[in-house]
């Protein structure tokens, strides 16, 4: 059994959902399923505009990502294109990102990015390539670090 990051995973972050309007996917998601938007941020490295729902009162538990594009060239706005709206990737909240960036490498999958990227709310994020994950884009994210609780 491949447990590489059994000792970094501390929760499911979020689930990140494709969509081509921020703000009417945002009250889509309050009006329908009583999701309240915890955190937006335009995030001009990914190229996108994003918020992070959550249950009423669970705002550090996980969250609903919402992505839209800000450039007609940007991951999302490719992503969009070729599937249209819907789910994204999966992310895992993670203790250390470079830990566990070496430790998924050393079990051969590859990453994304050499690097970690900015992430929402000041995290560092990188993601697993879908084809070594059964087809899911996966995202690593280490919350920034805080004197409270973060959100990822």
């Amino acid at each position: 059994m491949n447990e590489a990051l059994k000792p970094f995973v501390t929760t499911i972050d979020h689930v990140g959902i494709a969509v081509a309007d921020l703000d009417a996917a945002i009250a889509f998601y309050a009006e329908t399923f009583g999701l309240e938007a915890t955190h937006t941020e335009t995030n001009h490295d990914q190229g996108v505009r994003e918020a992070m729902l959550h249950a009423p009162g669970d705002h550090d538990g996980p969250a609903i990502q919402l992505l839209a594009p800000l450039y007609p060239d940007s991951t999302i706005a490719k992503f969009l294109d070729n599937r249209g709206p819907g789910l994204q990737q999966l992310a895992y909240r993670v203790s250390n990102v470079e830990e566990a960036m070496a430790a998924l490498k050393a079990k051969g999958l590859r990453v994304i990015y050499d690097t970690p990227r900015p992430g929402t709310a000041g995290s560092r994020v990188n993601f697993v390539h879908p084809k070594d994950a059964g087809g899911v884009l996966i995202e690593l994210v280490e919350p920034a670090k805080t004197s409270g609780d973060a959100e990822g």
